[in-house]
Protein backbone atom coordinates (compact mmCIF):
# COMPACT_ATOMS: atom_id res chain seq x y z
CA UNK A 1 0.00 0.00 0.00
CA UNK A 2 0.95 3.41 -0.67
CA UNK A 3 0.60 7.09 -0.12
CA UNK A 4 1.21 9.21 -2.40
CA UNK A 5 1.42 13.38 -0.91
CA UNK A 6 1.78 16.00 -3.46
CA UNK A 7 2.89 19.23 -2.82
CA UNK A 8 1.86 21.92 -4.76
CA UNK A 9 5.13 24.47 -6.18
CA UNK A 10 3.07 26.56 -8.51
CA UNK A 11 0.30 29.26 -7.78
CA UNK A 12 -3.61 27.46 -7.35
CA UNK A 13 -4.47 29.37 -10.14
CA UNK A 14 -1.99 26.96 -12.13
CA UNK A 15 -2.84 24.10 -10.53
CA UNK A 16 -6.78 24.80 -11.41
CA UNK A 17 -6.27 25.09 -14.76
CA UNK A 18 -5.25 20.83 -15.01
CA UNK A 19 -8.01 20.43 -12.16
CA UNK A 20 -10.63 18.87 -13.94
CA UNK A 21 -7.86 16.86 -15.82
CA UNK A 22 -6.65 15.44 -12.44
CA UNK A 23 -9.92 14.81 -11.37
CA UNK A 24 -10.65 12.46 -14.13
CA UNK A 25 -7.28 10.77 -14.12
CA UNK A 26 -8.68 9.79 -10.28
CA UNK A 27 -11.48 8.28 -11.41
CA UNK A 28 -9.66 5.89 -13.84
CA UNK A 29 -7.88 4.72 -10.95
CA UNK A 30 -10.64 4.93 -9.09
CA UNK A 31 -12.50 2.72 -11.43
CA UNK A 32 -9.05 0.13 -12.06
CA UNK A 33 -9.06 -0.21 -8.05
CA UNK A 34 -5.80 1.70 -7.44
CA UNK A 35 -7.09 4.30 -5.84
CA UNK A 36 -8.54 3.91 -2.15
CA UNK A 37 -9.32 7.67 -0.89
CA UNK A 38 -7.94 11.04 -2.26
CA UNK A 39 -8.35 14.53 -1.03
CA UNK A 40 -7.10 18.17 -0.46
CA UNK A 41 -4.36 19.21 2.05
CA UNK A 42 -5.53 21.65 4.49
CA UNK A 43 -4.15 24.52 3.77
CA UNK A 44 -4.65 23.79 0.24
CA UNK A 45 -1.10 23.06 -0.73
CA UNK A 46 -0.94 19.56 -2.50
CA UNK A 47 -3.20 16.46 -1.49
CA UNK A 48 -2.76 13.11 -0.38
CA UNK A 49 -3.74 9.64 -2.12
CA UNK A 50 -3.92 6.49 -0.90
CA UNK A 51 -3.73 3.31 -3.18
CA UNK A 52 -2.64 -0.13 -3.84
CA UNK A 53 -0.10 -1.85 -6.00
CA UNK A 54 1.85 -4.37 -6.47
CA UNK A 55 4.95 -1.98 -6.24
CA UNK A 56 6.44 1.30 -6.10
CA UNK A 57 7.42 1.58 -9.74
CA UNK A 58 3.72 0.60 -10.69
CA UNK A 59 2.91 3.48 -8.52
CA UNK A 60 5.52 5.67 -10.42
CA UNK A 61 4.02 4.96 -13.49
CA UNK A 62 0.76 5.74 -12.71
CA UNK A 63 1.69 8.83 -11.45
CA UNK A 64 3.60 9.79 -14.68
CA UNK A 65 0.37 9.66 -16.54
CA UNK A 66 -1.08 12.49 -13.56
CA UNK A 67 -1.75 16.17 -15.34
CA UNK A 68 -0.34 17.53 -12.41
CA UNK A 69 2.59 15.60 -13.08
CA UNK A 70 2.78 16.36 -16.90
CA UNK A 71 2.32 20.09 -16.49
CA UNK A 72 4.58 19.91 -13.10
CA UNK A 73 2.60 22.00 -10.92
CA UNK A 74 3.28 19.33 -7.88
CA UNK A 75 6.07 16.87 -6.09
CA UNK A 76 5.41 13.70 -5.53
CA UNK A 77 6.63 11.56 -2.61
CA UNK A 78 5.33 7.99 -1.91
CA UNK A 79 5.82 6.19 0.98
CA UNK A 80 5.24 2.40 1.23
CA UNK A 81 3.57 0.85 4.13
CA UNK A 82 2.19 -2.62 5.34
CA UNK A 83 -1.03 -2.29 7.15
CA UNK A 84 -0.55 -4.28 10.10
CA UNK A 85 -4.15 -3.47 12.02
CA UNK A 86 -7.21 -1.38 10.30
CA UNK A 87 -10.88 -1.33 11.21
CA UNK A 88 -13.02 -4.18 10.00
CA UNK A 89 -14.30 -2.48 6.83
CA UNK A 90 -10.09 -1.96 5.99
CA UNK A 91 -9.79 -6.10 6.78
CA UNK A 92 -8.97 -6.66 3.30
CA UNK A 93 -5.78 -4.60 3.29
CA UNK A 94 -3.86 -6.21 5.44
CA UNK A 95 -1.19 -9.04 4.68
CA UNK A 96 -1.61 -7.44 0.72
Amino acid sequence: MFIIALTYHKSLEEVDKHLSAHVEFLKAHYAKGVFLASGRKNPRNGGIILALAPSKAEIEAVIARDPFYIHDVATYEITEFTPSMTSPELDYLINR
